[in-house]
């Protein structure tokens, strides 16, 4: 009987000590997960745009765009320290095109929020009223309105029009003079003292200009 009972006690806490290790082992796996689960979102990509790389710097930024003249414009923006911003309008036959510069980086809020910047830029281009014709007015992004100069684009070199060819212009018609031919029909059929007379009659009923 003393036998039975003590291996009754002994079943008992093999069981006992099996459930502890299988929650022991449950309780590590599932930190091991929640460990995973952080790991993946630290690298999930957010909403938020940080510093440019020098691999996205490379990446043109585009645009389009249509100007209050009606012009159908396309820009692009490239560099990495000094973007070179480049403009190209075109309607019907007439284009031109221009480039302007910036150091974007001299504006403390343009990597933290490259879109907005670009966004704005953009809004500016299009609101631009002499686009690549005066170099006055600068190409202001509004969240680096209190930046320095070099934060704003400004135009680098003049604009290259091309207008559309022009009808070439008929060429004069050639006048042929008659005045010496009448002058010697007067002389055949008037007297001398008629020459003149004859002359300017002869001319009169000529069928061309003299």
């Amino acid at each position: 009987m003393a036998l039975l009972t003590n291996v009754t006690i002994l079943l008992v806490l093999v069981c006992i000590s099996h459930q502890l290790v299988l929650s022991s082992c449950q309780r590590s796996q599932g930190r091991r997960g929640r460990g995973v689960d952080r790991g993946q979102r630290k690298d999930r990509p957010g909403l938020r745009v940080g510093r440019q790389s020098k691999s996205d710097s490379a990446q043109p930024i585009k645009g389009k765009m249509v100007t209050k003249d009606k012009f159908q414009c396309t820009w692009a923006a490239t560099g990495e320290d000094l973007f070179i911003l480049g403009v190209t309008c075109k309607k019907g036959g007439r284009s031109f095109s221009c480039e302007y510069v910036a150091r974007p980086a001299v504006c403390p809020q343009y990597h933290s929020n490259v879109k907005l910047y670009w966004k704005q830029i953009a809004r500016a281009l299009k609101k631009h009223k002499s686009l690549c014709q005066d170099s006055s007015p600068l190409v202001r992004a509004g969240v680096c309105k209190r930046s320095a100069r070099d934060a704003h684009f400004r135009l680098h070199n003049p604009q290259r029009k091309t207008d559309p060819p022009s009808d070439p212009q008929p060429a004069p018609r050639a006048i042929k003079s008659c005045k010496p031919g009448n002058k010697k029909l007067a002389e055949e059929h008037c007297n001398a003292s008629w020459s003149t007379f004859c002359t300017f009659f002869f001319t009169m009923v000529q069928d061309y200009d003299c």
